[in-house]
């Protein structure tokens, strides 16, 4: 499987760990010291994101793909994901369209995000 292949991959799994908030998928899919700036510009750490995965602050209900693109080399990546996003966070309703980016690292033999960024689009 090439590099962009199993990037891409890694992405899709992300997308369903996240929808079903499966913590023990997430936890190997995010580094250890991943970084990852909200809609609101508040930075969060692994440990933050499995722990409201856990406590079910994020429940989503439909991850709708319009587009991903994907840049990967033998130990490096980045992931562009278009998307619009639906359920609850922290029991608000949510239904946005939402613009990911993703720094990926290849760990082992699997992916894993150290860095991310999420935008709210209007519309």
């Amino acid at each position: 499987m090439s590099e962009h292949d199993s990037l891409l991959a890694a992405e899709r799994r992300l997308h369903t760990a996240q929808l079903t908030s499966d913590v023990a998928a997430l936890a190997d899919l995010l580094d250890d010291d991943l970084r990852f700036t909200g809609p609101d510009g508040t930075l969060h750490t692994k440990a933050d994101d499995l722990a409201a995965h856990a406590a079910g602050v994020y429940a989503l209900t439909r991850v709708t793909e319009e587009d991903v693109r994907v840049f990967a080399t033998a130990h490096t990546g980045v992931t562009w994901f278009l998307g619009t996003l639906e359920g609850t966070v922290g029991g608000v309703p949510l239904l946005a369209r939402m613009r990911y980016t993703r720094t990926w690292v290849r760990a082992g033999t699997g992916w894993r995000v150290v860095a991310a960024h999420a935008s709210v689009l209007p519309g």
